[in-house]
């Protein structure tokens, strides 16, 4: 039942995207108005208080003949029809109605806070001036002519009655007036508070964007970089050894140090074309990643025996421990490619004579695979931009030259296949890289 009468009423004073708040207290007060004035007239008219009934029907029927035409026609209500009304209708009332001992001094102030709430700003100055003068006017009349004043009740009962049946008309407004303006701050502040959240969701936003943009700026100048230099020189170096080895005919020594130099050189150059491919579609397109269940030794022993050629040139021992029960859950170009880079950068990075051992262990739902090597090691100030676009290349013990791109590669590929990588490294004494993959238990 409480919710019928709350939905007929904010039906009959209409929604907030319709009507603006001054209309919206109105069509309340008009409402309010129009219930008391069907308990007041008759009541006033019985009780001989004639020109009290006219005064409360002449009100009621300015708010129901405005109400009407603003909450059904979309007409907007006249504030200064009440405004002179109010003036002219108590004006009126208070002489009729005992003067000051009457009700009438009772609903000024109600009466001027509805024309505040119902007229624009602008007018707010002028109506307050004109309701002192009025009732300073008024009061003056009334003390200098005292006889004009008539008393239609007698004392004692008659005005506690008048006071008592006067008092809802200022209570009621006030309350309506004041409970409107409250809900509509609140409404405004939440919107307000909605508002400032969204900007500064926008803002970060904006931010990303902003990060993004310069983050993909770094990486384009890094790809022209490569492209242009670090790709392009060692090309240019191995054509100048064919062109040697076509022009001139080197004696048995030179040509066995030119054939050893010139296989290292291509397969230092196809690493780096291939971690610059790999890099540029992984950012340009998105590599797609398919998971499989694999047998981690059986994925991964074709790598490590090309990483193991590798070493003995450069005569490096180089050990692999890998129980042939693990199985992983990987995507297997992806973890072939890590690996691969991972033991790469180990070999370039270790003189002769050293030593690159890799294992792997399960660790509750978890494969850690660490490669370790005694090399150079890394460089502290390095450590900290190591998986980072901003890495810069550095040669290895033999003056093997990188892209700086195999690093960032291995932490993008490892982390789509929901796995990890870190590292502990001491400058001089080697490095250690272990990674971390879904792994299914023995």
């Amino acid at each position: 039942m409480l919710k019928k009468i709350n939905n007929l009423w904010f039906s009959l004073i209409g929604s907030r995207q319709a009507f603006p708040l001054e209309s919206r207290i109105f069509h309340s007060i008009s409402i309010g108005l129009i219930i008391i004035a069907l308990v007041y007239v008759p009541y006033n008219f019985f009780a001989g208080l004639y020109i009290a009934s006219l005064s409360s029907f002449t009100l009621a029927f300015f708010f129901a003949y405005q109400f009407y035409y603003s909450r059904f026609h979309g007409r907007p209500h006249n504030s200064i029809v009440f405004g002179l009304a109010g003036v002219s209708v108590f004006s009126v009332n208070y002489f009729a109605n005992s003067g000051i001992n009457g009700s009438t001094d009772l609903i000024w102030p109600a009466y001027l806070l509805l024309v505040f709430a119902i007229s624009p700003y602008r007018q707010h100055i002028y109506w307050l001036l004109v309701y002192l003068v009025s009732f300073l006017v008024l009061h003056w009349v009334a003390f200098q002519y005292p006889f004009l004043v008539k008393y239609p009740f007698s004392a004692g009962k008659g005005e506690l009655i008048d006071r008592i049946t006067a008092f809802p008309l200022p209570v009621i407004t006030i309350y309506i007036i004041i409970n409107f303006i409250r809900k509509s701050y609140d409404k405004e502040k939440t919107i307000t508070e909605e508002k400032n959240l969204a900007i500064e969701v926008r803002n970060q936003q904006i931010l990303l964007q902003k990060n993004q943009l310069e983050q993909s700026d770094a990486e384009k100048n890094k790809l022209m970089s490569i492209i242009s230099h670090d790709v392009r020189a060692p090309l240019i170096h191995i054509q100048g050894y064919l062109e040697l080895l076509k022009d001139h005919e080197p004696d048995h020594e030179h040509r066995r140090i030119l054939e050893n130099e010139l296989p290292d050189a291509t397969n230092s150059t196809m690493d780096m074309l291939t971690n610059l491919l790999q890099w540029s579609r992984s950012q340009m397109e998105g590599s797609s990643v398919n998971l499989l269940k694999l047998n981690l030794l059986a994925v991964i022993t074709s790598t490590l025996e090309m990483g193991k050629t590798q070493a003995e040139k450069k005569d490096i021992t180089f050990n692999y421990v890998i129980e042939p029960g693990i199985t992983v859950v990987a995507d297997t170009d992806m973890l072939q490619l890590v690996v691969r880079n991972l033991v790469s950068n180990a070999i370039k990075f270790t003189p002769s004579g050293g030593i690159i051992n890799i294992n792997a262990a399960l660790l509750q739902q978890e494969c850690k695979i660490t490669v370790s090597d005694n090399g150079k090691g890394i460089d502290p100030q390095k450590q900290e931009n190591i998986f980072s676009i901003n890495a810069k290349p550095t040669f290895g013990t033999n003056n093997e030259k990188g892209v700086g791109l195999g690093l960032l590669l291995c932490k993008e590929f490892i982390e789509r296949q929901g796995g990890r990588i870190g590292f502990e490294s001491i400058s001089g004494q080697g490095s250690s890289f272990f990674i971390f993959i879904p792994a299914l238990p023995v």
